[in-house]
């Protein structure tokens, strides 16, 4: 699929943003390159992350305070359903995912359909570090236990998000476990996923992710999701 096609498609580019100035210019000028509607939810910034995201020709929702990277989706994927989108794709401000494979997406999603997909990059981990590979890896594994779904990589954040499922991708967790939490909510709708393989291209100095303190995110919001899941199922059982 080359520009021109990807030019003609009804989409948008989501992008959340915090703190992120030194980078956000360059990608928002390379997403430009396939879509001229790119909304930069910038997170609550005290730097000039929102201006630079302006002068490269972005649109730019700020957010009065940082809320975490799940809130700046939850208002970005809004955002972009009030524009009456055919379809989203979320990617991150800091120059890991790469716009040139924006194509892809749409092709897999022209192609198959599919309402909901992942990018993969756990196909080839080269430069990825051990700790995130290994973490990435077990994370998949339990949520693709729980979703009843295989994704190979659900930590990823370049997605492609059918517009109509949007009401149904919003998170309660504010932080990285909210990218988690949608693929759940996906899930129990019965809404079925895929994935797209993408390069990986990782800077461990320059991630806001910490192993550590976003593990224990996540197994609060696996806890807390499953124990709701269950409270459902009772009301729905009670019904019948």
């Amino acid at each position: 699929m080359n520009e021109e096609q990807v030019a003609k498609c009804d989409f948008c580019v989501v992008i959340p943003a915090y703190q992120e100035e030194t980078h956000i210019g360059n990608v928002v000028r390379e997403v430009r390159k396939y879509c001229s509607r790119v909304l930069v939810v910038d997170d609550g910034s005290k730097d000039a992350t929102a201006q630079v995201a302006r002068d490269a020709g972005a649109t730019v929702i700020s957010l009065p305070e940082n809320q975490g990277k799940g809130a700046a989706l939850n208002v970005g994927y809004q955002a972009a359903r009030d524009q009456k989108a055919e379809f989203l794709i979320a990617m991150d401000a800091d120059g890991q995912h790469d716009p040139e494979e924006i194509p892809k997406f749409i092709e897999a999603y022209r192609r198959t359909g599919i309402p909901v997909l992942i990018g993969n990059r756990m196909a080839d981990v080269h430069g990825m570090p051990l700790v995130r590979k290994l973490t990435n890896r077990f994370m998949s594994w339990m949520l693709s236990r729980s979703m009843g779904q295989y994704v190979p990589d659900t930590q990823c954040g370049y997605r492609l998000f059918r517009c109509d499922v949007i009401p149904f991708v919003s998170s309660k967790s504010q932080r990285f476990a909210a990218e988690s939490e949608v693929l759940l909510r996906v899930a129990e709708r019965g809404i079925r996923i895929d994935a797209v393989r993408i390069k990986t291209i990782y800077d461990s100095n320059h991630s806001k992710i910490n192993p550590l303190l976003d593990s224990v995110r996540f197994f609060r919001m696996l806890y807390l999701f499953r124990k709701q899941h269950r409270e459902r199922e009772k009301l729905r059982d009670k019904q019948l």
